[in-house]
């Protein structure tokens, strides 16, 4: 006599993933974006200096990513790729952190609800405008939900600590300095201690860069500089 198999309602299965992923990314580390007045700085708590929560996707397109490092990387090089066949099958203006942003939900979505298990990852798609106000932060959950935002943006476990210490802080009237050490502390409230410079990677979509590219990573030195023009 066969078995009746085993049933989970969809309601269910859709829960139990859901906080299958929320845990795996709670155990992140965090990560914060925040615009500043000639940019948008991309800030981590990472102390690994080869394993990458920042990076560069295109031109004006930056990537920061927290989880499991294998899906977020792989989410990184797929985005690479879509960035540099749609730059140069259309121009290269045509590459967009909004249509990014799409397709990266689209394959989050479809692996939550077709995979047998979800990624563990949350990401932070940013584009840097030709002026302020059109500068673009997107926060993309593991389910492929979407947010955009405004001044700053923080993702991983701690997001929700992060985001009550920069609570109506206007991030894009204040020099990098300035928003540097307001990253810094709340990632260091947010973890109840202290960061060293070596703990951090940041780097900056740069408003003020020559050419096309306008991303630059952060040496320590620099964020050292930065530290002590605000002590």
């Amino acid at each position: 006599m066969s078995q009746a198999p085993f049933y989970v309602s969809p309601e269910q299965l859709m829960k139990d993933r859901a906080d299958f992923a929320r845990k795996g990314i709670a155990r992140g580390r965090s990560v914060v974006v925040l615009r500043y007045d000639e940019g948008i700085l991309l800030l981590a708590e990472n102390p690994s200096p080869t394993l990458h929560k920042i990076a560069e996707i295109y031109d004006r397109i930056g990537f920061a990513a927290v989880g499991k490092y294998n899906e977020f990387e792989t989410m990184r090089q797929a985005g690479v790729r879509y960035a540099d066949l749609r730059g140069y099958s259309y121009h290269r203006s045509d590459v967009t952190a909004r249509g990014l942003t799409n397709a990266y939900a689209q394959t989050l979505a479809g692996v939550f609800t077709t995979e047998s298990k979800p990624f563990e990852v949350e990401l932070v798609v940013a584009e840097l405008g030709l002026t302020a106000d059109t500068d673009q932060l997107y926060r993309l959950s593991y389910d492929g939900s979407v947010m955009d935002e405004t001044e700053h943006v923080a993702i991983g476990g701690q997001a929700d600590a992060i985001t009550a210490t920069l609570k109506d802080l206007r991030t894009s009237v204040m020099p990098l300095s300035e928003v540097f050490d307001h990253g810094v502390r709340a990632l260091a409230i947010a973890t109840s201690g202290t960061l060293a410079t070596k703990d951090l990677e940041a780097a900056v979509l740069d408003r003020n860069a020559s050419g096309h590219r306008t991303f630059k990573r952060l040496s320590d030195a620099l964020m050292v500089s930065l530290r002590e023009d605000e002590d």
